[in-house]
């Protein structure tokens, strides 16, 4: 499959001063297509929270040429999946600040309950070849694992990847998503797919209504005091 960008960011065949047969033909052209358009989305009119761009037909092996130099910026988020790949610039503050907040009311609640867990952070899951995904959080609980059993994700710009389908591969139990100031939590069922559930498996007795809740304080130290001392009492 040709490489193709999406419509917002194609202006006829030409892209960065690139013919599409030079960057399909050669990794080192289109690694330099690809830095030339990450720097020109993190200072399109300097944006606060992140852009999306989402290129087509790209091979593994060109993903694989511009995730190397990238793999230590954290002002870019790279996604890919069967041959499409999002580019997510700059990482805003937003973005940060809901992914740490959720972070921290989900720790509280797991100590709280004497639930054992291990935070794995936001490292990448890949199937080579075929995805290759980066959630903004994971957790296991129980026991450590080479898979966590809980991703989860904070989405304030949307792409057109499936990103529950990044996780399939690698049979995460569990993927959250946050968005819009609602919190989607996704199982594996024994069919492979990911069916939403009103609770988690890992925490039924969590009510993900009450997360929102604090997760919408305006202040992070009283949200998760507030939170301690509403499980506390409950």
């Amino acid at each position: 499959m040709p490489l193709a960008l999406s419509s917002a960011y194609r202006e006829g065949k030409i892209f960065y001063g690139y013919s599409l047969l030079e960057l399909n033909c050669d990794i080192v052209k289109f690694r330099l297509f690809a830095k030339k358009m990450i720097m020109s989305i993190q200072i399109l009119d300097q944006p606060l929270e992140e852009k999306v761009v989402t290129l087509l037909g790209v091979s593994w092996e060109q993903f694989k040429a511009i995730e190397i130099p990238l793999l230590d910026n954290r002002e870019v988020k790279l996604t890919y999946l069967a041959g499409v790949l999002e580019i997510m610039a700059p990482i805003g503050d937003k973005h940060e600040y809901v992914k740490s907040t959720l972070g921290l009311l989900l720790e509280a609640y797991m100590r709280e309950k004497e639930l054992r867990f291990y935070k794995r952070g936001g490292f990448t899951l890949e199937e080579p070849g075929y995805a290759s995904g980066t959630p903004d959080e994971s957790y296991c609980i129980g026991t450590n694992k080479e898979t966590p059993d809980i991703v989860i994700e904070v989405i304030v710009s949307s792409g057109s990847i499936n990103r529950k389908e990044l996780y399939k591969p690698k049979k995460v139990p569990e993927v959250w998503f946050w968005k819009s100031k609602e919190l989607g939590v996704y199982h594996l069922n024994s069919d492979g797919e990911y069916e939403e559930m009103a609770r988690s498996n890992f925490f039924p007795d969590l009510d993900t209504a009450l997360l929102l809740k604090y997760l919408d304080y305006p202040d992070q130290y009283d949200a998760v005091n507030d939170f301690t001392q509403a499980i506390k009492s409950s």
